[in-house]
């Protein structure tokens, strides 16, 4: 389980950070005028490494081939490696490979579970499935530190069974305030979905206080694990979870492919959300009985080569080992905080503690706007994010219309910071606002 513990974890030396970065061949690009590269846009997506590269190309190059499908050496070849790849993701996260289930990305992976529920509630998936069929004014809740990913498809999902949407409130420092929980988790709530760690606070959720809250009542529960699993130590089984969804892309993996975790008896009892080829046991042209988890789930032809590449991200991350990861990242994280604090008239918006949080800072330049912050930085060849970041609800919650963020990653060094420091200490004189 992702934890903050008191004392540090475990950093990486200055030796095994510029190996590292040397595995990363578009951190050496130069851009606006030639300067070096600052890439401080990890939240939104990673950069690959070699290894991540070279697994994708080396299966388009001598594998590739459908999977689960011919019986010639090159399929099996290729499935050999696919299935490979979600054990690699598995054993990241403490799971089974028949918990993996392979989706297009964490938003697809929080719709299937919620269309899921949905056909259990239209009756779809026989008895097994009851067990997640909704009634109207069942609750179902999440937090207002949600992005879009883990709400609208909560809100669909409401508005198809009659359930009713509550949410646990945000503190000013950015946290979801879980003393709530046990007032708005009811008897009626049947589903308690949060976010592990903000994607615009940065802030890392009490995973056990919720969890022990919708378990006293029965909820199910996901967690939304997207900037957690590249950034932490995560284990499924001790987060206590029901469903967990993340994506590659977030953890130096390839883009459109993403994970939900599940737990294997819930799996088992859930009904299909997307039907066609190779999620089936026995079709007539009336009627199809489906395949067991996770193929169930996985109807018609694979991303295989993003999956192998998730699988060389997994194993990459683990050979690095998540301690010393989270470990290095608390010291860019305590880096970041400090280079915003030092100028005049920026504010972050979030917990100020390193232990609260990752290195994910978003932070409002006061009189001018994220837009125009964004620009000048990467004007200096700061590459950050700017906007909502998918959080409409967060930023209004804290009576901004977008804030700036700054996201690092395993690759991120305290020459970026500084650079990031440098840049960011002009902005206010360059747009005239006074110091």
């Amino acid at each position: 389980m992702a934890t903050s513990p008191a004392q540090p974890p475990a950093a990486l030396s200055a030796a095994e950070l510029a190996r590292i970065r040397a595995d990363f061949p578009l951190l050496k690009r130069r851009l606006r005028g030639d300067r070096p590269m600052v890439y401080l846009d990890s939240a939104a997506t990673s950069q690959k490494p070699d290894p991540v590269l070279d697994a994708e190309q080396d299966f388009y190059l001598v594998r590739n081939a459908a999977v689960h499908r011919g019986a010639h050496q090159l399929a099996q070849e290729a499935t050999e490696a696919f299935e490979g790849a979600r054990a690699t993701v598995a054993e990241l996260i403490g799971a089974q490979p028949g918990e993996i289930v392979w989706t297009s990305g964490a938003t697809a992976t929080i719709n299937l579970v919620t269309y899921a529920i949905s056909n259990a509630t239209a009756g779809r998936g026989g008895q097994a499935a009851r067990r997640f069929a909704l009634q109207p004014g069942d609750e179902i809740v999440v937090t207002e530190a949600e992005h879009h990913a883990n709400l609208v498809p909560w809100q669909e999902l409401a508005a198809r069974t009659g359930a009713v949407l509550r949410w646990i409130p945000v503190g000013e420092d950015g946290r979801v305030t879980v003393e709530d929980a046990d007032r708005i988790i009811t008897e009626r709530t049947r589903v308690v979905a949060f976010t592990h760690v903000s994607n615009v606070t940065g802030a890392i959720t009490d995973t056990a206080a919720l969890v022990r809250a919708a378990r006293s009542v029965g909820a199910l529960v996901l967690i939304d694990a997207c900037q957690s699993v590249p950034h932490l130590p995560v284990n499924v089984s001790e987060l206590g979870a029901d469903f967990v969804a993340f994506s590659a892309h977030k953890m130096l993996g390839p883009t459109g492919i993403g994970a939900l975790w599940g737990r294997a008896e819930l799996l088992a009892a859930m009904p299909p959300v997307t039907t066609g080829g190779s999620m089936v046991e026995v079709v007539t042209m009336t009627e199809a009985t489906y395949a067991p988890p996770p193929q169930r789930f996985e109807a018609g032809t694979q991303p295989v080569a993003q999956a192998i590449g998730f699988g060389a991200a997994a194993q990459y991350l683990s050979h690095l080992g998540m301690d010393a990861v989270a470990g290095h990242e608390r010291t860019i994280t305590r880096l970041l905080l400090d280079a915003v604090a030092a100028v005049p008239g920026v504010r972050v918006i979030g917990p100020t503690d390193p232990r609260d949080r990752i290195a994910v800072v978003s932070f409002v330049v006061d009189g001018v706007h994220a837009h125009d912050v964004g620009q000048y930085l990467d004007d200096a060849g700061v590459l950050v994010r700017v906007g909502h970041h998918c959080a409409q609800p967060l930023h209004r919650r804290f009576g901004v219309a977008a804030t700036t963020r700054a996201s690092a990653s395993v690759y991120t060094d305290e020459a970026d910071v500084a650079a990031f420091a440098d840049a960011l200490s002009g902005v206010r004189k360059f747009f005239g606002v006074s110091q």
